[in-house]
């Protein structure tokens, strides 16, 4: 399904400023144009009282409990210093912590958040939900109604199984295509992270690039043996990749847009080029749609970008915040998923019925007219707004975005791949980051990780962002 391009890209703020915002660009053969950016002006606020007391003494009785006092390590801080901050509350645009303090939220959960935090209509209908239970261990209603709807919404699914995370996702839809194939091999893209299953656990972008961390110990040499690596963007180390492996490559996998190394946008030759030479080789084309999927278009980046995978993945937004994931593609492949076909995966939580409440009431939303459009509005003037905020007050920054996914990192584009993306200067990122706290503006903790706007921001919260990085911008 072919779909217009909208605002994309890495480029310096010098560069963008030639282009103008449009709701919609011409497809380039090679590049896709990205969203213009220029000049900004800030009104400096009076500073607040800041201070994390509670979330201090919470974090460390943490470490004593959790490994590392968190869930998930981007959490902890550790690529931005200082104290990680405990949440109390969020709701739109808005997240508390422990100690009051109140930011305008660019994580959004993660991703899931894009209508908003703890949406008036999605709490409704999960209290409504709960009333007949939260897990029944066997089938509901609820699953053939976000199946349809995620069905109709993106081009390769025909048919589609939920799981409970883009992880467990990504490990069956691997498993699923090694079994259709009857190969080994895939090929994953350096900084495109697929979860932390064994086989993805191969330069795997910011799940270990925001810790420094090598490769994960426990990972044995033989669950990696079939994952073979390429530069994102890179078309001739992809066709030498299948040139050496003469069918022996079951799949290709990579983010249609990643989000995992910071933002970094493809080309539209690479994914043809990928498509292509996948069908002349026998080999299965995958999408991780887990970030993209709902969030750059309502059909995810394969309708956005107009180029058809054979599988697909997704998470976050189909769930609505709460935990969920998916894979799907054709038919004929899908059918050899059990109980319809020998290759094995269950899960005891999956498709349950809040996670599937959620999910519904979630793309309702996207689904009405202009929800698209205003994301590209409010998105671009953010990023326009700081890369403008910053090259003003004499920093090498660049960025880029798409509707409700942006990046920016601090060094002078073009970002085509990871290694562009670690040229970053990421002791500079950390003291802006830890300014912006102080200025009530949560980002994620991490240079290498895309950022993403809401249904639910506003005007007024975006130039209050933009303000906050002028103030900061000038006390780097």
């Amino acid at each position: 399904m072919a779909a217009a391009i909208v605002g994309v890209g890495l480029l310096c703020p010098s560069r963008l400023s030639q282009t103008s915002i449009h709701r919609r660009h011409k497809r380039s053969s090679s590049f896709i144009r990205v969203n213009a950016l220029s000049s900004s002006s800030a009104v400096e606020e009076s500073k607040k009282t800041y201070t994390l007391k509670k979330s201090e003494e919470a974090f460390n009785a943490a470490k004593e409990l959790m490994p590392g006092g968190v869930n998930s390590p981007v959490r902890a801080f550790k690529s931005v210093g200082g104290q990680p901050i405990v949440i109390d509350s969020v709701k739109g645009s808005r997240m508390w912590d422990i100690d009051g303090n109140e930011y305008i939220d660019y994580v959004g959960s993660w991703g899931p958040a894009i209508i908003g935090h703890a949406d008036d209509e999605v709490l409704a209908a999960l209290a409504e939900t709960m009333k007949k239970g939260t897990s029944f261990g066997a089938p509901c209603l609820l699953e053939n109604v976000l199946a349809e709807m995620v069905i109709s919404a993106v081009p390769s699914i025909e048919m589609v199984r939920f799981v409970n995370s883009g992880t467990e996702a990504c490990m069956g839809v691997l498993r699923l295509a090694r079994a259709f194939t009857g190969r080994e091999k895939i090929i994953k893209f350096e900084g495109c992270y697929h979860g932390h299953a064994d086989p993805f656990l191969v330069k795997a972008g910011s799940g270990v690039a925001t810790l420094g961390l090598p490769d994960s110990p426990g990972v044995p040499k033989a669950a990696t043996l079939g994952t073979l690596t390429s530069p994102y963007n890179s078309i001739s180390t992809v066709e030498n990749l299948f040139e050496s492996n003469k069918g022996e490559i079951a799949a290709v996998i990579l983010e249609p847009v990643v989000g995992n190394a910071g933002f970094i946008p493809p080309t539209l030759d690479f994914l043809n080029t990928l498509r292509k030479i996948t069908k002349d080789n026998g080999a299965l084309l995958i999408f991780d749609e887990v970030m993209t999927g709902f969030r750059i278009s309502y059909g995810g980046a394969q309708e956005y970008f107009g180029i058809t995978p054979d599988l697909t993945t997704l998470g976050k937004i189909i769930g609505g915040g709460l935990p969920v994931g998916a894979y799907g593609g054709r038919r004929e492949i899908m059918e050899m998923v059990a109980p319809a076909g020998p290759m094995y995966q269950a899960g005891t939580l999956s498709g349950n019925p809040l996670a599937m409440t959620a999910g519904i009431h979630t793309l309702k939303r996207l689904k009405e007219p202009g929800t698209y459009e205003y994301l590209n509005k409010i998105t671009g003037e953010l990023i326009q707004g700081i890369l403008n905020a910053g090259k003003k007050a004499g920093h090498a920054i660049c960025g880029g975005y798409i509707n409700g996914m942006f990046g920016f990192f601090f060094t002078e584009g073009l970002v085509f791949n990871f290694d562009d993306a670690k040229k970053s200067d990421t002791a500079k990122f950390a003291k802006f980051y830890r300014g912006m706290l102080e200025q009530g503006v949560y980002l994620a903790p991490s240079q290498f990780e895309a950022g993403f706007t809401s249904l639910a921001h506003t005007p007024e919260d975006i130039q209050q962002t933009i303000d906050a990085a002028e103030v900061v911008f000038r006390t780097l």
